[in-house]
């Protein structure tokens, strides 16, 4: 997938999401080849994700996007992301997604809702902070799941 140029953060995250469900459709971690994603993502990318989570941590540039991908498809079985709303301004965007995920390793069934600061500069994002309601429930659910990072 191409991303058109521009540095509209809406245009920029419905692309990313849309790459991203094309990404899963097509076999996604370990499957499927990151650069649908790559485009979107600056190469010198960071995600931080909570310490409590079985994939928690900083992922850094395209190689810790992948990795984080694999660790992501290793803990969840499934991960729909329900329902969005986007608030931007200017290189900030704020997406509220709700989320309806089964553990691989437990095979529990959670709904939670993330919401995630993500910074976009000159068409790409550059960073992304994802806040959960309940870190505790999800490392619960997940119990047993050991993500290679």
């Amino acid at each position: 997938m191409t991303m058109p140029p521009t540095t509209d953060s809406v245009a920029v995250l419905t692309g990313m999401y849309a790459a991203e469900a094309e990404y899963l459709t097509t076999g996604g971690p370990g499957e499927a080849s990151f650069d649908l994603l790559a485009p979107f993502f600056a190469p010198n990318v960071e995600l931080h994700q909570a310490a409590a989570l079985p994939y928690g941590g900083t992922w850094r540039g395209h190689t810790g996007m992948t990795r984080f991908f694999l660790a992501m498809g290793q803990t969840w079985e499934t991960f729909d992301m329900v329902e969005q709303e986007f608030l931007a301004t200017g290189e900030t965007a704020v997406v509220l997604t709700q989320v309806r995920a089964r553990a691989r390793a437990t095979g529990r069934e959670l709904s939670f809702p993330i919401l995630q600061m993500i910074t976009i500069k000159d068409g790409q994002i550059t960073e992304v902070r994802p806040f959960y309601w309940d870190t505790q429930a999800i490392a619960d659910a997940c119990a047993g799941s050991v993500p290679t990072s």
